[in-house]
């Protein structure tokens, strides 16, 4: 495996094109006539070729990419990515698996049709960790995807990928999608605004349809919080969900003052690292003096929420392990990662505690709900330790091993996902001493994305985030 200077930074910004904008600048710059789709388009596929050597970030290009038809939309001719468990026509889709040979899309996937509805010219696919079941893009047998803050470290996961090409320049957005953290969880590692809509705020696909929990969410990681609320308005125009509120263009902070509740522990009894504290705490310290009310609050928790979480993980990999045919003809399960057969064989020694695990699961928005009877918002850690360097999580690490590393890293972000609530990641004004960026999170009732934008706008306008071509 190549090795790294561990503290190499790369980023693509340069004089080009694509200059510094993020999507809703360049966007700008394309309908004043500054700058053609083609153009950009050029220059995001040069930055491609001048870091993706040093970071793995893309799995696929696309041949001849052309701007979306939708020349109206938000982002019109905006270069961007599709993440590799997410059809895109024409590729293959590969799901970040070496179990099978993955087939050329014949068609686009839902939520692709809705992303380009956007406008975006889409350049190809992103790398993911098999079946996106990791928070590190890592594998058995190739090699990982690299945070560009620091080629040493993690870029998170599963959109690891887009994350990191978002960071060091080469595109404005990118598309992810989230399960149990995996918009939010590379956001924090690399610097992002990453948002998880509500369940049901973007198209769905088929396969969550088909879950008896759908926990995964579509949508971007992002530079600019501008950028993820043009996302999520664009997102309306192609399709509004009928069972929640619209949110609109939301184009700054609201006057309103909000309660706030924060926590620095997981409420299943993970600490989070003093780093990570800290970031928390300097934002309660920002939020308290733009005027909100914060304090402490404590989430009734499940005490098996954890292990009913990993079990039901477990019943994804099975059910792939299962229907992998449908991936590829010549799928075989023995060649899942070990990460992918660990959970799946977990799963096959407690399966008859299934109608149980998903009974105590479904439960868990009531002592949600139960939190926001008064309170706006919850801040919390995105991760409960800092970025982690490549290879503590590699799916090559021993499976009990490995699991215990993972349950003692994401232990804020699953929740959401299986309430289904949107949930926001955001650069803190923390760096960690490889110069690697926080996150902390903020989730708010269902429906209620407009708070997060709103409370994101202010805390961007009051510290704006650091920018990796200025280190």
């Amino acid at each position: 495996m190549t090795t790294f200077d561990e503290r190499t930074i790369v980023h693509a910004f340069r004089d080009d094109a694509l200059g510094e904008h993020d999507a809703v600048g360049l966007a700008a710059a394309i309908r004043r006539g500054e700058v053609s789709p083609a153009e950009a388009a050029r220059a995001a596929q040069e930055r491609v070729r001048a870091i993706d050597a040093r970071l793995g970030a893309v799995q696929a290009h696309v041949d001849n990419p052309a701007p979306a038809a939708a020349t109206d939309g938000a982002f019109a001719g905006v270069p961007a990515f599709v993440k590799d468990n997410t059809d895109y026509q024409g590729l293959p889709t590969g799901h970040g698996s070496a179990a099978f040979r993955p087939r050329a899309a014949r068609r686009h996937a839902p939520f692709t049709q809705q992303l380009l509805s956007s406008g975006v010219t889409v350049l190809g696919k992103t790398r993911l960790p098999e079946f996106g079941f990791n928070a590190s893009t890592e594998y058995d047998g190739a090699e990982p995807v690299r945070n560009p803050w620091n080629t040493g470290y993690s870029a998170g996961g599963s959109s690891g990928g887009s994350a990191a090409l978002v960071a060091a320049g080469a595109v404005p957005i990118a598309h992810a999608n989230d399960g149990g953290g995996s918009i939010r969880i590379p956001a924090a590692c690399c610097g992002l605004v990453g948002l998880k809509p509500s369940r049901g705020r973007v198209v769905g696909s088929d396969l969550g349809r088909r879950l008896p929990i759908d926990i995964v969410s579509d949508g971007i990681v992002s530079r600019s919080v501008r950028d993820t609320a043009a996302f999520l308005a664009a997102a309306e125009t192609h399709r509004r969900s009928p069972a929640l509120p619209p949110v609109g263009l939301v184009e700054g902070p609201s006057e309103r003052r909000l309660r706030i509740g924060f926590l620095l522990d997981s409420p299943n009894g993970v600490h989070s690292d003093a780093a990570t504290r800290a970031a928390v705490t300097e934002t309660v310290a920002t939020l308290e003096r733009l005027g909100h009310t914060v304090e402490p609050v404590e989430l009734d928790m499940d005490p098996n929420f954890t292990d009913d979480f990993l079990t039901y993980w477990g019943l994804l990999s099975f059910l792939l392990g299962v229907s992998g045919r449908t991936l590829g003809a010549d799928f075989d399960r023995r060649r899942m990662d070990g990460l992918s057969r660990g959970l799946r064989e977990d799963y096959l020694r407690k399966w008859r505690r299934t109608p149980g695990v998903l009974r105590r699961l479904k439960r868990a928005k009531e002592a949600h709900a139960a939190a926001f009877r008064r309170l706006d918002l919850v801040l919390s850690p995105v991760l409960a330790h800092t970025t982690p360097p490549i290879g503590h999580l590699s799916p090559t690490v021993p499976y009990t091993q490995l699991i215990e590393r993972l349950l003692a890293y994401v232990a804020f972000t699953p929740l959401d996902n299986i309430v289904g609530t949107p949930s926001l990641s955001l650069p803190s004004a923390s760096a960690t001493t490889q110069g690697l960026p926080i996150g902390v999170m903020f989730s708010a009732r269902p429906g209620d994305e407009r708070k997060l934008l709103e409370t994101a706008f202010e805390l961007e306008a009051d510290r704006p985030f650091r920018r990796i071509q200025d280190q």
